[in-house]
């Protein structure tokens, strides 16, 4: 089986740094987990005694706390502050952007629209910086279907396509007497969905390498499959199936902002060795 790589995949800047942070800070505790990749923050546990932690209240005073690259709520932070924990934000800059824009328009008496997964850690930090409740949609339909202002503020969760973002903002700009449009999308996740729109046009297989509960990762897959039907989502080389292989012969890969070399690494061994 032959592989072709994407020519942009893996770790980004805020996760190399948020990594960075984690080895350096031994024995600590990050709020939430530092990424979403599993296989990553096991290793960081194993090796350097970085432990996960999802609620303040288990967090004792002293303790060194790293804030995840996906950022936390307001009163999450603020309680932190006051228990006097030693606190490292390891936040990825991308993600502290859309906080400072969305505390800043809402205090302007903007609504505040933002484009993601109300459900997803980032977004709830950013909504949390709003002074009124946000209004989160995560396709067209759902703007079309909500009860809008004349004066909006849109911004989007750094890892959506920004084609999406921009028929949100289209709609928008032509039913609101004011729109101010940010493009919160982060660069590294343009260029790894855009790599990964090319790759699948020229391979019979696409194996996208990453977390499950990745939204980036999650992305890169669904644009493989407009092109590439036979495109899967594998956390490590354990599942990895023969049967996606049987009567192909160029594989492509592509891999989550979140996912380490090191298991690409294995992912692409079990794939030559078929």
């Amino acid at each position: 089986m032959k592989i072709k790589m994407a020519k942009n995949y893996g770790f980004c800047f805020g996760v190399k740094r948020a990594i960075q942070i984690a080895e350096k800070t031994k024995d600590s505790i990050t709020f939430g987990p530092l990424i979403h990749n599993p296989k990553e923050i096991s290793r960081l546990q194993f090796k350097f005694g970085v432990k996960v932690e999802e609620n303040t209240q288990a967090i004792s005073n002293g303790q060194n706390v790293i804030i995840r690259t996906h950022g936390i709520t307001k009163s999450d932070l603020q309680t932190l502050k006051d228990k006097n924990v030693q606190i490292t934000d390891a936040t990825c800059p991308y993600v502290t952007k859309p906080q400072q824009i969305v505390e800043s328009m809402s205090k302007e008496g903007y609504q505040i629209v933002i484009f993601g997964d109300k459900t997803h850690p980032e977004v709830k930090g950013v909504m949390s910086y709003a002074t009124t409740p946000p209004l989160v949609v995560g396709s067209l339909e759902e703007i079309q279907a909500a009860k809008i202002k004349k004066k909006v503020a849109l911004v989007s969760q750094t890892t959506k396509q920004a084609q999406n973002l921009l028929q949100i903002a289209s709609y928008l700009i032509t039913h609101c007497s004011e729109t101010r449009i940010f493009n919160t999308i982060c660069n590294a996740t343009f260029d790894n969905q855009e790599s990964a729109r090319e790759l699948s046009e020229e391979v019979d297989v696409m194996v996208i390498v990453g977390g499950k509960s990745s939204s980036n990762t999650k992305q890169l897959l669904n644009i493989a499959l407009q092109n590439c039907p036979d495109s899967y989502l594998v956390e490590d080389e354990n599942d990895v199936q023969l049967q996606w292989f049987e009567g192909k012969n160029l594989c492509g890969i592509t891999a989550g902002a979140s996912t380490p070399d090191w298991i690409i690494d294995k992912v692409k061994e079990k794939i030559l060795s078929i």
